[in-house]
């Protein structure tokens, strides 16, 4: 099962991390994928660091992260600078999309 876990805001790296470590530990893949005030968490390595586990995908909206002045040249480059069009392929490509 793949599993996308939308992002749209800067309140739950925690439950993000858990999220994600339990369904890869089941042998789910996982994409996640920041927008709005969510790619805040993008200047937190606890985020970021995600990118770095096999079976994960990160992508997150250029835009969203310019109007919320992300730091973006520490984002790892495993993670995809994009647009919406990475957030509709996640969930078309997810059997199951949680929005936090």
């Amino acid at each position: 099962m793949k599993l996308g876990i939308l992002v749209n805001t800067d309140r739950h790296p925690e439950d993000i991390e858990k999220l994600t470590v339990i369904a890869l530990a089941k042998g789910h893949e996982v994409d996640i994928f920041a927008m709005d005030s969510g790619t805040r968490l993008l200047e937190l390595r606890q985020f970021t660091g995600l990118s770095m586990l096999k079976g994960v995908r990160m992508s997150y909206c250029d835009h969203s992260a310019g109007e919320h002045k992300v730091k973006k040249e520490d984002i790892p480059a495993a993670i995809v600078c994009g647009s919406q069009f990475n957030n509709a392929a996640m969930v078309h490509d997810s059997d199951r999309v949680l929005v936090l």
